[in-house]
């Protein structure tokens, strides 16, 4: 069970990255695309027909509401373009993860907020 909701969370993860791909094709219909923007934006977007402080049926319309959506935006894509999208959509999450990058650039950041705050409290306490 454990090992099948990994591979069907994987799966739906290359499908949403192979349907963003497809929303830049110009081989997708208008619709499709309509209805990705629409599915992305209820997924992102903190107002849900059943609100998320609910027990369990405010996480429950996510769970159901998102992956429908993600399956209809699939079934307006023709096959052939979504098939190219999904081998894209694999390749790229094959790719390396570098890490180190990720630390540089969030201690870059950091040190912006620290000199940020330091800038701050020196201008407000003078």
């Amino acid at each position: 069970m454990n090992g099948s909701l990994k591979d069907w969370a994987r799966t739906i993860k290359l499908d949403v990255h192979a349907i963003y791909l497809a929303a830049g094709d110009p081989r997708t219909p208008w619709y499709a695309k309509v209805l990705a923007l629409c599915v992305a934006g209820y997924a992102l977007s903190p107002i849900d027909l059943i609100p998320d402080f609910i027990p369990v049926l405010g996480y429950l319309d996510d769970v159901i509401i998102v992956p429908l959506g993600i399956l209809a935006v699939l079934k307006m894509i023709p096959p052939e373009v979504m098939a190219e999208h999904r081998a894209a959509a694999a390749l790229a999450a094959q790719r390396p993860v570098y890490r180190t990058a990720a630390v540089v650039i969030a201690c870059v950041w950091g040190a912006f907020a620290a000199l940020a705050a330091w800038l701050g409290y020196r201008y407000f306490t003078d």
